[in-house]
């Protein structure tokens, strides 16, 4: 019988929520949309994947990922203040992108997509908040394994 393990490909279903089992409830997915990752490809949290190691397809989990092994804490030097010409699209400012709340796709300078949420707007610059939306807290899976291939 399949488990998992290192290379293969798993699809769970799980609630996750915060800080614990009656935490607010962060997001799910069920067994007809499951998340599908790649053990080993830094797809999905190291800590999560090392808890699945060895679970087969229909075995239930409950994972707690405390913060520091999860997205860490929220960090002051995360919240950038962006020229307002960083939000030039043809030539025109994007106003709409400009507005606290909106979620900004941009890259680092590796070319790595990093994903920030405007958090003010000044007559210059935009404040964007690039820490990870789960920095700063426990993390609670509950879910089964729905799915293994090689």
């Amino acid at each position: 019988m399949k488990e998992v393990q290192p290379g293969v490909q798993v699809e769970v279903a799980y609630t996750l929520r915060a800080d614990g089992p009656e935490g607010e409830e962060l997001e799910s997915c069920n067994e007809e949309t499951p998340f599908v990752f790649t053990v080993g490809q830094e797809e999905a949290l190291e800590a999560f994947e090392a808890a699945l190691i060895g679970k087969r397809i229909g075995e239930p989990f409950e994972i707690h990922i405390a913060c520091d092994d999860a997205y860490g804490d929220e960090t002051d030097d995360a919240v950038v203040a962006l020229p307002k010409s960083t939000f030039m699209v043809d030539g025109k400012l994007d106003e709409e992108v400009m507005q606290v709340g909106e979620v900004v796709p941009m890259s680092d300078d590796e070319g790595q997509e990093i994903v920030g949420v405007v958090v003010g707007v000044e007559a210059e610059f935009v404040h964007v908040d690039f820490n990870h939306p789960l920095a700063g807290l426990d993390l609670h899976f509950e879910g089964v394994v729905v799915g293994i291939s090689a």
